[in-house]
């Protein structure tokens, strides 16, 4: 780096403050020990029974924001993403790491191979109209 300030630029923005790598916030990791597929649309929902997170020294910031957002109301894995304005992968590494904490639990949706056929439906929709 020369003494110029051109490094300090590279690294440091007024307007945002400093720069954090997202890999940063996983400590390089790509997955946790905990993560399963984690779905767009699974629902984070915080345990009733966590404690609070801030006296955790082991979380990160994003970690305390993710079980403050969801002990609000339930979150989709999409929807922490966008609130906390970081990359889906390190949301669902971070995720995980709450999982294996057991500060939130994951509801997954139910699979569409899983899911009633239409044509059922419609003959118990019809069914019930004829009664």
């Amino acid at each position: 780096m020369s003494g110029d300030g051109q490094g300090r630029s590279h690294w440091f923005d007024d307007e945002a403050g400093p720069v954090v790598r997202p890999y940063a916030m996983t400590r390089g990791r790509t997955t946790s020990a905990a993560q399963h597929r984690l779905d767009l649309i699974a629902v984070v929902v915080t345990e009733h029974d966590a404690g609070d997170p801030e006296t955790d020294p082991t979380l990160s910031p994003e970690h305390v924001d993710i079980v403050g957002l969801c002990r609000d109301e339930p979150q989709s894995v999409a929807e922490l993403a966008a609130e906390l304005d970081l990359p889906i992968g390190v949301v669902r590494v971070l995720i995980g790491d709450l999982v294996h904490a057991e500060l939130v639990h994951v509801s997954r949706p139910v699979p569409p191979a899983e899911l009633p056929d239409e044509s059922i439906l419609r003959d118990v929709i019809n069914g019930l109209r004829a009664l």
